[in-house]
Formats: structure tokens, sequence, C-alpha cells
């Protein structure tokens, strides 16, 4: 789905190169995600700059499109949302542009530089970081009886909690939790997973419910099929489920335990023209500064990858709710996490993805 969003008023650009597009094309994931960077970020950009943006909610697919685009020698995206493990393999095909953070993103309010501020989530010479984020599970409170499900492991206990559950259709975080639910310590999941006998592993251990799943695809698609009652539980990203939880006041709960922390955030496609290229780095120096990231937290539960936006969250925009308890870095939530391993996803993604698509097809 694509919408445009046209510009409220012509103003200055924040930067003003000789020559500047006047649209450009914004892809991300859609559903709350996209209305929060809509709010926080396209709305003021294009009220203060005139562009035309055009969003189109295709990030899950973007590796394989992008390759798409760069063999038929024509890019039509301008600024792309990814996860970190996606950005990583895209700046290694060279289908990404490399950024300078000290100077071509916005310096913290007291002359921190960006490199600095953004730290370690600086993962890829390519990758700007927006928020931190967890994929981890919901479940429906009036329908897991008397004891509600503290731990992961409850996703495989089809006989304490009977019904379907919804499962992203793909392999990442799928195989881990299968690996960790089927007795592998967390500290050797990527150890056992590099092996051809560790993904047989995880993939039997997800057999035993594979006949209760529903398979997602869309970030979205969870929360509903949670708030129609045609799953009992089910993984999305951690900000999808506090909006059904708390703006649709579903009867939907949260399971952080073994919650995958992540990365999100843009990248600028290799190959645009001069003028398309000064946009979209005009765009990311707004988009990617102290005050845009905390006002994203405003309206969605992930927290800001800029260590001087952290104190700059509040209350949520509708809402009036302390956000900070929401976020998946709060101590409470994060008591016992599981950290993507970005490197092994880039090396492995493809190979694991033929052997779990396979795997799904029989």
């Amino acid at each position: 789905m694509k919408t445009k969003l046209t510009a409220l008023a012509v103003t200055t650009a924040l930067v003003a190169p000789a020559a500047i597009a006047e649209e450009m094309t914004i892809v991300s994931w859609g559903g709350a995600y996209s209305k929060s960077q809509l709010r926080a970020y396209h709305e003021p950009y294009s009220e203060k700059t005139g562009v035309t943006i055009i969003n189109d909610d295709s990030s899950a697919e973007a590796v394989a499109k992008l390759r798409a685009m760069d063999e038929a020698g024509n890019v039509t995206w301008d600024v792309v949302d990814v996860v970190a493990a996606d950005a990583i393999r895209l700046c290694d095909e060279g289908l990404a542009m490399e950024i300078d953070p000290d100077t071509q993103l916005a310096a913290a309010p007291d002359g921190t530089s960006a490199s600095e501020d953004f730290g370690d989530l600086l993962v890829s010479e390519c990758f700007i970081p927006q928020i931190v984020y967890s994929t981890t599970f919901g479940y429906r409170t009036d329908l897991v009886g008397d004891t509600a499900p503290t731990e992961i492991c409850a996703v495989f206990d089809t006989a304490t909690y009977p019904g379907k559950r919804s499962l992203e259709k793909r392999p990442i975080n799928n195989m881990e939790w299968a690996l960790l639910c089927d007795g592998v310590a967390k500290e050797d999941v990527y150890d056992v997973l590099a092996t051809p006998e560790g993904q047989d592993q995880a993939l039997a251990k997800l057999d035993t419910i594979k006949d209760d799943v529903i398979w997602w695809s869309a970030g979205a698609d969870t929360p509903q099929l949670l708030a129609d009652g045609e799953v009992i539980m089910g993984s999305t990203y951690n900000g999808r489920l506090f909006s059904v939880i708390e703006e649709q006041k579903q009867p939907v709960a949260m399971l952080w335990d073994a919650q995958v922390f992540d990365l999100d955030g843009w990248i600028i496609p290799a190959g645009l023209s001069d003028e398309r290229k000064a946009r979209a780095l005009d765009y990311i120096m707004f988009a990617t500064d102290t005050q845009r990231l905390a006002d994203q937290a405003k309206y969605i539960s992930y927290g800001p990858a800029r260590a001087s936006s952290a104190p700059l969250v509040g209350k949520h925009a509708d809402l009036g709710i302390d956000m900070a308890p929401h976020m998946p870095t709060d101590p409470e939530n994060a008591k016992n996490t599981f950290l993507y391993n970005y490197e092994f996803w880039a090396d492995y993604r493809d190979d694991i993805d033929a052997k779990f698509q396979a795997w799904l097809a029989k």
C-alpha cells in the first residue's frame, strides 16, 4: 500500500544544495510503526521543506526488491527502513551508500558527535539506527486459563495452552526460541545454529507445533489475530503489542521472557541521482536528530537509538501514559533477554532461509 503525504508549506530545506528532489519515496513497515514515523518525522519534515513523501510499506521485502532494482538499473526508493542485519547485507553487497555519521548526521544538542551519541548501535557503515525494539509474544488473557504464561517455552506447550499460535514466516527468532526450548543454553544457541545438525534440531522442535501455527509476514498480523481471538498467543514487535493492549484495549498481555532485542533504522540505496541523494541525506539529518527520535517514542513503545534522546522520552502523545515502562529496555521487562546476532544472520540468512522455506513447504 502506498500513501502520499503532501506538504503543508514550502520553506527552505535543512540543507540547500543547488538541486534537490521535491518528491521522495520512503519505505517502512506499515501499521502502527509507520504511523509513528508519519507523526514524528514525515509530517514535520514535509511541513518544513515542502517535499512530497510517498510512503511504501515494503520493508519486509527490502533486500530482494533492492537487489532486483539494482539489477534492472532502476532504483525507485530514496530512504528505506530496515533491520540491522538487512542493512549489513545491503551494505556488503554495495546496495546501500556509506554514511559518515559526524558529517551527515546531526550532533546532539550538547555538541556530542553523532558517532558517540549512537555509539555501538552503528553496526554498519551504511546503517543509521533509529530504534531499539524487541520481537516478543503477546497472549490472550481470556484464553490462557488460570495460569498465564511467564516463560517463552509456553509457546511449545500445547497441552497447557491449546490453540493456534502465530509465528513470523522466516527462520529468525523462531530458530533461536526453538533451540532454547529444546535445552540449548543461551550462550550456545548460535554455535549450534551454525551447524546443519543444529538447524535440523531447531526445525524438529518447530515441527512439534507446526500444525498449530498461523504464519505471519506483516507486523500488524499478530495483533489482528489476537484481537480477533484466532490465536491464543503470537510473536510480533513489542510496539505493535503496545498498540493492541493500550490503544485498542484488547484482552492481551505481554510475554517479555526471551524477547529478542534488535535494531531498526535507515539506509539510503546506492545509485541515486545527485538530486535524490541530496534529498535523502537532508531527510536523514532531520529524522535522526535527538528530538525527532525522542518524538517517535510518544507514539510507539520503541526505545530511541540515541543516548541523548532517552531523557526526552515522556508520555504518550494521545494516551498520556508514561512510556518508559513499556519500553523493551525497561529493567522489569529485560530480566531475560536474548541478544540478536547481526553477524550470524548476515552470514547465514540466505542458506537458512532456503532450508526454512523448504521445511515450511513439506
